[in-house]
């Protein structure tokens, strides 16, 4: 009830007090009008923030398209209280930073020459062309400071509809950048509605396309792609879920996602749950997969732990019960309450009242700290060393076999024996 209170409240606030009419944001854009006349547009909010705004969502990160150079955006701003960032200069980006705002300011452009991968551009000051060279039409819709839409390609009808097109001949956006075959998927998650034939035929056209895009690229996208709330459903397209496929193969558990819908209401779903849904398999796709796209070594020493006590937990009944207590102290409570999902998903003995159970117990059970350490050894007479490292484990796999407990007594003696 408080959740819904709360999203209630801030919905009333986007409409009353929306994002553009920000103190900061008003500043940026009168700093880039300075010298230009009035009828001359110079900057327009586009992209996420924009579609974002017209569904009355929570706005995140914020883009501005502008007839500026780089050069020119940051003589503008060189005095002011926001700091400039070459974050992607020769693709015409700066990025502003202030205590509130991480802003990316990106030149109007056009694509001279492309070959699936990389693009020559042009810088322009002609809104209409610089919307032409984007992907879908949704992501050419502009924002002025006033709040005064533009909308050349009609991106406006179909984020009313949901409906994710490419602007002009599919065939030719896709063949611009093979990676907005992973961009649609992602777009199309993020919206729902249904997919256009010629859209499809001209993806599955190109899907070798995608072997021309470092892996890199690929990974950011997917990662976002799994970031997407209605990733889960993704099984209710038929043709969403033959192109993701044929993009990942190694993803061969997707139809797991349709039992983890079932206690999506229990627990937050995120990327780290859901890799270890799609690969922690017999086959050890999870090594496969952070292999092939080099994935940082968090991601595989998660993966890697996630399968090791899911196969734990398959020979070992007490894990979730008798030994809860030591596995949540080895390995902490958010891993558990990740094995608890990813054991239900997998294990279709599992009900939903176990999980809910299971739940529980981690979320009540208490978390236990061992108080000896180097110093209380050094004060009982132990010299500082290697040694003393061995001690310490000694002492806290006796402390947790028997329960977290251990007597002054039984330290010493072990201090003493390893001392002699």
């Amino acid at each position: 009830m408080l959740d819904i209170s709360f999203n209630f409240i801030n919905k009333i606030k986007r409409n009353l007090f929306p994002f553009y009419k920000n103190k900061e944001l008003r500043f940026i854009f009168k700093k880039i009008q300075e010298g230009f006349s009035e009828d001359i547009v110079t900057a327009r909010f586009v992209g996420g923030c924009v579609r974002n705004y017209l569904n009355k969502e929570k706005i995140d990160d914020i883009d501005i398209a502008t007839i500026l150079s780089t050069k020119e955006i940051k003589e503008k701003f060189k005095n002011t209280k926001f700091k400039v960032i070459e974050t992607g200069t020769k693709h015409g980006t700066v990025t502003l930073l202030s205590n509130e705002f991480k802003l990316e300011l990106t030149t109007l452009r056009q694509d001279v020459k492309t070959d699936g991968r990389h693009a020559e551009v042009e810088y322009i000051d002609n809104w209409q062309l610089d919307s032409e060279r984007r992907d879908f039409t949704i992501n050419a819709i502009y924002l002025d400071i006033k709040g005064n839409i533009f909308d050349p390609q009609m991106g406006t009808v179909d984020l009313k509809n949901n409906n994710i097109k490419f602007i002009g001949d599919p065939q030719r956006r896709i063949e611009e950048d093979y990676l907005r075959i992973i961009r649609f998927i992602r777009f199309k998650i993020m919206y729902k509605g249904k997919v256009e034939p010629t859209t499809i035929s001209a993806i599955k056209q190109n899907l070798n396309g995608i072997k021309k895009i470092s892996k890199e690229r690929i990974l950011v996208e997917l990662f976002k792609i799994l970031d997407q709330k209605n990733f889960i459903n993704l099984n209710q397209s038929e043709d969403l879920k033959e192109i993701f496929s044929l993009i990942f193969p190694e993803f061969e558990n997707l139809e797991q996602l349709n039992r983890l819908s079932k206690i999506c209401n229990y627990s937050q779903i995120n990327k780290e749950i859901l890799l270890g849904i799609l690969l922690i398999d017999d086959k050890n796709s999870h090594e496969y997969f952070g292999h092939k796209y080099n994935v940082s070594n968090d991601i595989k020493d998660n993966l890697n732990l996630l399968a090791k006590n899911f196969s734990t937990i398959r020979q070992n009944k007490n894990f979730f019960t008798k030994d809860l207590e030591k596995n949540i102290y080895l390995y902490d409570k958010k891993h558990l309450i990740n094995l608890n999902i990813i054991n239900f998903v997998k294990n279709t003995k599992f009900n939903i009242k176990d999980f809910s159970e299971t739940l529980n117990r981690i979320l009540k059970s208490k978390i236990h700290q061992m108080v000896i350490d180097g110093k209380y050894l050094m004060k009982n007479g132990m010299q500082q060393g290697v040694l003393m490292g061995k001690v310490l484990k000694k002492i806290e796999e006796e402390w947790i076999n028997n329960n977290f407990k251990i007597s002054e007594d039984r330290v010493k003696e072990i201090i003493k024996f390893h001392s002699n």
